[in-house]
């Protein structure tokens, strides 16, 4: 896992204009996803600085977050994803629980 600040972006977000404004501003990548979703991650410190360079562009984030993001995802299926998910859902649960992360892709 790594400690980083994500930045989640609708599709349809200029990619162009995201990607210049969020290097600029320090973000270490921007990801495009196959539905056309952008991705923005950051280092945890410049995680503030990157947001409101985006923010003051207009650009708004779906979800803007400091997170652990896994470096590989685990994917399951079928009755391995069902456990899975079981699994997570009881962790979230407990109420000593604050957070939960996974590299599992359901």
């Amino acid at each position: 896992f790594k400690h980083c600040g994500q930045m989640l972006f609708a599709p349809g977000t200029n990619e162009d204009q995201l990607m210049e404004i969020a290097l600029d501003a320090g973000a270490e990548d921007v990801i495009t996803h196959e539905d056309g979703s952008l991705e923005v991650l950051t280092p945890v410190p410049d995680f503030p600085r990157v947001q409101d360079a985006l923010t003051q562009a207009g650009l708004k984030a779906e979800i803007a977050t400091v997170t652990m993001r896994p470096e590989t995802e685990t994917e399951f299926e079928g009755e391995q994803a069902e456990s899975m998910q079981k699994l997570l859902d009881a962790l979230e649960n407990l109420d000593d629980v604050q957070e939960v992360f996974t590299n599992a892709s359901l």
